[in-house]
Formats: C-alpha cells, structure tokens, sequence
C-alpha cells in the first residue's frame, strides 16, 4: 500500500498552538489573543500540507552488537534501538510516513524574522501544529490499510524518539522516496527542509494494542478518517 497526497487541513488546535509557545496558563491580553489567531490564519494561509505513506512487511528480527534490529521488506530500511523493538514488539508489517507543511512555512518565517519577530514565533508554533495534523492525516491512511488487512495499528514513533537514531532518516526518507514526492532534502546534521516536516514509523499487529480501546472521539486521526466516513471503526 503506497499513498501519496496532500490534506486540507482548514484549521489547527489553538491549545496545541499555546503549547508551543510556552503557554502555560498565563493571562493572555486581547491583543496577543488576535496575534495568535492571525498567526494561525497566515500559517495554513501560507503551508501546503502534504505527505507520503507506504506499508511493509516485516522482513525479519536480529540482534547486531548488543542492540535489536527489525528489517523490512523491498527496501533498505532498518530499525535499531531498543525502545522500537519494544514499541514494534510482535508487529507483522510496519507503516511509514513523511509529511510536510510546505516551503511557504519556511518562506513566510524568514520573511517575519525580518519584519516582525513576534509573529515569526506565532507563526513557527503554528508550523508544528500543522505538522502534525498531516501526520494524523497520514496515520489515519496507514489505520485504514490495517483495518482492510484485519490488523489493528499501534502509535506512531519518530527517528530520535527513545534510542531510535535519527541517523535512521536518510534510509525512511529513501524509502518513500521523499525528495522527489514531498521535496523533503536532509542538511549534513539531518535536518529537514521545509523545517516543518515529520517522519514517523507505525506498526500494524494481528491483535489490539494497549490496555484501553481509544474512542473515536478522543483518537488524533478522527478528522481525516475513511472508516468513520464509511461507518466502521477500527478498534485501535
């Protein structure tokens, strides 16, 4: 299964937004409130969201110094860590997803760092909420493939989550072929451009995850789901 689209994504959480910039309760003056809010507009004004999924099979399981290895079918992709093998324990394929919020975010952030710092912060909090919207949207894509397969999906994890290297990007990003589809590039610390950009890896398993089922209402991916479009759930 290999997807490769862009989301429309009309809004952001306003409280994720908070998040990112610090917030932590504080008493927020009129004035800052309609900043934050033309901040949001501008970010989904400007951002493109877009994203690339595929699905593999689990290949086979090693252990290379000491550190446990999950390898995957038809293509390069291997990954290392403790932590993953833990959180992919007994998956039988793997999802994996790039998204992105578009060279405008990074356009409209140099722009404002330039003209108007404060809203470039604004602006940049909004980035990684709307970042993160198209990754439930992907998600959401690699759920629904799951279910048609009779899997149930656990969360997603990212390189530099846990002791999964982030030197894990290059061969996620080659896999999808990102570059080419999504226009994501990696810098020589691996970076990625557009900045507001997120890989993540999740696993599909034959039985439920987790200790309590998640409701639709409270499930990240609800807004972009084709099951509850369809009528079904997913019993994640």
């Amino acid at each position: 299964m290999e997807t490769v689209e862009s989301y429309a994504i009309r809004s952001v959480d306003r409280s994720e937004v908070l998040r990112y910039l610090g917030y932590a309760g504080q008493t927020l003056s009129d004035e800052l409130g309609a900043r934050i809010d033309a901040g949001m507009a501008r970010c989904l004004e400007v951002g493109r969201p877009r994203g690339c999924v595929r699905v593999f099979e689990v290949a086979g399981h090693e252990v290379v110094d000491g550190v446990p290895v999950l390898r995957l079918a038809d293509c390069a992709l291997e990954l290392r860590g403790h932590s993953i093998a833990a959180h992919l324990d007994g998956a039988v394929a793997v999802g994996v997803l790039a998204v992105t919020a578009g060279l405008g975010v990074d356009a409209e952030l140099r722009r404002l760092s330039l003209t108007d710092p404060v809203a470039q912060v604004v602006v940049d909090a909004a980035g990684s909420a709307l970042v993160e919207r198209a990754a439930d949207a992907a998600e959401a894509r690699v759920v629904a493939a799951a279910v048609s397969r009779g899997l149930f999906c656990g969360s997603r994890f990212s390189p530099g989550y846990g002791d999964l290297p982030l030197e894990t990007q290059p061969t996620l990003l080659a896999a999808l072929d990102a570059q080419r589809r999504l226009g994501i590039t990696l810098s020589s610390d691996l970076l990625m451009t557009p900045t507001k950009s997120v890989t993540a890896v999740v696993g599909l398993f034959e039985e439920p995850r987790g200790v309590a089922r998640m409701s639709c209402a409270d499930c990240p991916c609800r807004d972009f789901c084709l099951l509850v479009r369809a009528g079904r759930t997913c019993g994640r």
